[in-house]
């Protein structure tokens, strides 16, 4: 008579269940690194393969050097990358460095007169009040911008300062040199963004501008509103020393001003 093992059906399903969850785990990795096959697959000129990091960190540098323009959203494979970055130490460092450098331009090349015509321009988001919270809770430039909800959210008034721009600031204060913001933020949100910028740190500036009714209905691009901007400043007698910005759209386009100055920004692209 046969023996018969009544432990084969317990044991043939502890298998299947161990199958089952090695193919589950092979499917995750797999997937969570296609991504990265793809860029491998890539080669340069010199056939060096490129990797994931090199990939989004190359992409991330031609963002900045303005190389890269329009995009609309960050590619799929650099999402994780950007927000890593945008909340890193490297941040940090980089953006602290623009910020010395402005201080170092201030004091060794702009002949201050005092007479009350010496100005600067920061833009706000992102310069002034950092956006990233809102972006980590939106898919850090993954996805297409909604305009209703970010302005929902700054609507709010809960962006939290950017501690470099704050010292750059409080620096040309002491200096008695005016402080102009321009924003492509738009009228709307005036009280909520001056109650932020106050809550923050940022108090004692001469003049915000923002975004009316109809610099939007004309069609006009946030580059020519600041350019706009810049061009009446300047036929009022302000000499413009200086702007800092997150967007080339905020420093580029006539007249300009002495020196411009940007900030690391891979997240959006505003023209």
């Amino acid at each position: 008579m046969p023996v018969v093992d009544c432990r084969l059906p317990f044991v043939r399903k502890r298998m299947a269940r161990s199958v089952g969850i090695l193919l589950a785990i092979f499917c995750f990795l797999l997937g969570s690194a296609a991504a990265d096959c793809n860029i491998l697959k890539e080669k340069g000129k010199d056939g060096l393969q490129i990797t994931l990091k090199n990939y989004c960190e190359a992409w991330r540098m031609n963002v900045e050097l303005h190389n890269i323009r329009d995009f609309d959203v960050v590619p799929d494979e650099c999402v994780s990358y950007m927000g890593k970055y945008m909340t890193s130490t490297q941040y940090r460092v980089d953006s602290e460095r623009t910020i010395h450098e402005s201080i170092v331009y201030l004091s060794t090349s702009c002949n201050l007169k005092k007479d009350g015509a010496d100005a600067w321009i920061f833009d706000i988001d992102d310069t002034l009040l950092s956006t990233v919270p809102y972006y980590k809770k939106n898919g850090f430039g993954g996805k297409k911008l909604n305009l209703t909800s970010l302005e929902e959210w700054m609507s709010k008034g809960k962006a939290p300062a950017l501690q470099h721009s704050l010292k750059l600031f409080n620096e040309l204060k002491s200096r008695g040199v005016r402080i102009i913001l321009v924003s492509s933020r738009m009228e709307h949100l005036r009280s909520a963004t001056v109650d932020n910028l106050v809550n923050e740190g940022f108090f004692g500036w001469n003049i915000l501008l923002l975004r009316g009714a109809d610099d939007a209905h004309a069609c006009k691009d946030i580059q020519g509103f600041k350019s706009d901007v810049r061009k009446q400043l300047i036929s009022k007698g302000y000499r413009i020393w200086g702007i800092l910005g997150d967007q080339w759209s905020s420093i580029e386009g006539l007249p300009s001003a002495n020196r411009t100055f940007k900030l690391p920004n891979p997240l959006y692209y505003s023209a």
